[in-house]
């Protein structure tokens, strides 16, 4: 359980640095360079995850049960995950509604697939990794739009409502259904095959 601990710790808190330290971020980009600065934090942020992964599988080995949830929270956590899947592709696909209207919808989607496996599951384990990528995604999204609300102070009217909204660009029905298809294929491809090949368990087995 400790190297699930220790890569949480590291992950979540170098994906954290703009959330509590916005200025120490800015001023050792200035000093180290970009490049630096994103190559420190690739190494850590993979190191990160190396630790969680191995940690989660060591815990598994030897759950300790805190609680065991009822059937129907798998349907529960399967609906949000797909939602959480089409949030996800959002944040990439350019000029759709959905990052248009939300901002930040890849840190929404960490936060609905937290959750939906906070529904499913109930490990020490699981309470640790979901519980712990839900507390995140909740402060990392109020201080993006914090982010958001301050940019807007300093810009003109006619600027402001795009940088309310994450800066995004007019939306297009095109992009928008072109998110939605390919959120749902993607989280078909995940629970029908994917999860059970590379976490072993299988959502609707």
């Amino acid at each position: 359980m400790q190297w699930l601990v220790l890569g949480l710790i590291v992950f979540l808190g170098v994906h954290s640095v703009r959330i509590v330290a916005d200025d120490w971020r800015t001023q050792t980009i200035d000093r180290w360079g970009l490049t630096a600065w994103k190559g420190v934090y690739s190494l850590l942020s993979l190191l990160g995850l190396v630790l969680i992964v191995v940690g989660y599988d060591l815990a598994r080995q030897a759950p300790v049960v805190l609680w065991s949830p009822p059937l129907g929270m798998r349907h529960a956590a399967s609906l949000l995950t797909l939602l959480a899947f089409v949030l996800l592709v959002a944040a990439y696909v350019p000029r759709n509604a959905l990052k248009a209207r939300l901002g930040h919808p890849m840190v929404l989607a960490v936060k609905l697939w937290a959750f939906a496996h906070l529904l499913s599951n109930g490990t020490l384990a699981d309470l640790l990794l979901f519980g712990g990528f839900l507390v995140w995604a909740v402060f990392n999204y109020r201080s993006a739009r914090r982010r958001n609300r301050a940019e807007v102070e300093g810009m003109d009217n006619e600027d402001a409502p795009a940088a309310a909204d994450g800066g995004a660009p007019a939306a297009s029905l095109t992009a928008t259904v072109a998110t939605v298809v390919v959120g749902l294929a993607s989280w078909a491809v995940f629970a029908f095959w994917a999860h059970a090949a590379l976490i072993g368990v299988r959502p609707f087995g």
